[in-house]
């Protein structure tokens, strides 16, 4: 009796160890944890000027779907060429307007 005991309380202590090791046994199976992800921070664009033409392509090849003035703001989505693409705030997404005309970006 005292031997199995002790073999019990042998396994109970390596399975604490095991846990606080973070040493995966086979009495003590250890899932994978989920992957946990730092929030992407977004780059937010600043309009420089008036009446600037948000595009639906990067380049003037595209046609003009609006315009916007300074201090409206555009979240970064990427950029082809000397053209970023992003969603306005409060307003139309996947615009197109050159880098010429934003700052912060």
């Amino acid at each position: 009796m005292i031997k199995r005991a002790s073999t019990a309380v042998a396994a109970a202590l390596l399975g604490w160890a095991a846990m606080s090791t973070g040493m995966a046994t086979a009495a003590t199976p250890q899932t994978a944890a989920p992957a946990v992800h730092a929030p992407q921070v977004e780059a937010v664009c600043t309009v420089n000027d008036n009446g600037v033409n948000f595009r639906g392509g990067p380049g003037t090849n595209y046609p003009v779907l609006g315009t916007v003035n300074r201090g409206q703001k555009l979240n970064y989505r990427g950029t082809e060429g000397n053209w970023v693409m992003g969603d306005l705030w409060g307003g139309r997404t996947g615009v197109w307007i050159h880098t010429a005309y934003l700052d912060g970006c």
